[in-house]
């Protein structure tokens, strides 16, 4: 099951960083998850200072 990003992020782009599928783009005003690409590895969660990424 794919990531979400809430509205709790802060756009500093961590996630998109840590993303191996590049799955992650920023998005206006948050970011965003490609759920094709996701593969579901938590990395961007692990990385999020504000915990923004859910599992769908």
């Amino acid at each position: 099951m794919a990531y979400v990003i809430d509205d709790s992020c802060i756009a500093c782009g961590l996630c998109a960083e840590e993303c191996p599928t590049q799955a992650i783009s920023e998005g206006d005003p948050i970011y965003t998850i490609d759920a094709d690409l996701c593969i579901d590895c938590g990395l961007c969660l692990e990385n999020c200072p504000v915990d923004a990424p859910k599992e769908a």
